[in-house]
């Protein structure tokens, strides 16, 4: 069973969380509240989240002060930030936005379907991210001779782990391929093209690093890092 992406939902109002939950629930993944600024870093602390869904106005620590605590943080700073705000005062309130790091800026009241749509390209790339460090862990057991540590009856030969590694790995490159194709069609934005080619080159380094294990291209080669 894959499992489900979470996405952080920052807001101080209960009644605009709970709209948020019920444009979102079509995604099927998991929700997770915060009130304030100080609560959305807290849940950073523990889980890993696919996107941030944050309010500017905000009582105490507003949403660009959160985003930048944000991305202070090695762990959380590379975690897509879509900024929602009532209030637009114009071309500089919006580069602050963007200036925090936020991929997305986007002002009340906004259309469900642009924001689901656009929350679930991050997902979806979220997901392909873990199938990729999955596959990545599995080379490197590989690599340190897991296979051969393993309990009698259940070692694979170093030949079928790899045909398994390769073969798992091609299904994450073709759905990578699907999700840039349909990046796109549908003119997505930029942050999310650029978030999609980065996977795309992180899976080439992987199937380089990969291919020079099979027999006879030299299995001594190092592994470039997937991090």
């Amino acid at each position: 069973m894959v499992q489900k992406a979470k996405i952080l939902l920052v807001d101080d109002r209960p009644e605009n969380l709970l709209a948020l939950e019920a444009i979102l629930s079509a995604l099927d993944q998991t929700l997770v509240r915060a009130s304030s600024g100080e609560e959305a870093l807290k849940a950073l602390l523990t889980d890993d989240f696919a996107v941030i869904l944050l309010d500017v106005q905000m009582p105490g620590m507003d949403g660009f002060e959160t985003a930048a605590h944000i991305k202070r943080r090695e762990r959380t700073r590379d975690i897509p930030i879509i900024f929602l705000t009532a209030i637009n005062h114009g071309p500089h309130h919006t580069f602050r936005g963007y200036a925090a790091g936020a991929v997305d800026y986007i002002s009340k009241p906004f259309d469900p379907w642009v924001l689901r749509a656009k929350v679930s390209v991050f997902v979806e790339l979220y997901m392909k991210n873990c199938q990729l460090r999955e596959q990545a862990a599995l080379l490197r057991l590989q690599l340190e001779g897991g296979a051969s540590k393993a309990p009698a009856g259940e070692a694979k030969e170093p030949a079928g782990l790899l045909a398994e590694l390769s073969a798992r790995l091609a299904a994450v490159e073709e759905q990578a391929e699907a999700l840039s194709k349909q990046l796109d069609d549908e003119s997505a934005d930029a942050a999310a093209v650029a978030t999609a080619a980065h996977l795309e080159r992180k899976l080439t380094g992987l199937r380089r690093a990969l291919d020079a294990l099979e027999p006879g291209t030299g299995s001594t080669q190092s592994v470039p890092s997937q991090n």
